[in-house]
């Protein structure tokens, strides 16, 4: 419960959906093009306005993608598709507030 600083908000679980629904779609589509994934880690930032509602202004996307001879430009372009194309919760977000989006690639041996 938010008074006792305990469990996740409201607000908060659509920045984790947002980081579901493009988590999923990044894995499939490098999957789908051979790329050897290890990990994925996804944070999801949000910058809320002062009053209420408290609607999100700005969500910010960083994707920690981990793995063996990863090509860039395949990590990009999922990352683009699931932003422009398939992720649900990305499209309706988009609407009400400005997402970026970045990414570092962690070559695993």
């Amino acid at each position: 419960d938010e008074e006792n600083g305990t469990g996740v908000s409201p607000s908060q679980l659509l920045l984790v959906a947002l980081g579901g629904c493009t988590g999923y779609d990044v894995v499939s589509i490098l999957e789908k093009k051979r790329q050897r994934l290890t990990g994925l880690e996804i944070t999801v930032t949000g910058e809320q306005e002062a009053d209420p509602p408290w609607a999100y202004r700005k969500i910010h996307v960083h994707y920690e993608v981990r793995g063996r001879g990863l090509d860039e430009g395949a990590v990009h372009k999922a990352i683009k598709l699931s932003e422009q194309k398939y992720c649900s919760v990305a499209a309706t977000l988009r609407h009400a507030a400005e997402i970026t989006y970045d990414y570092t690639i962690v070559e695993e041996g």
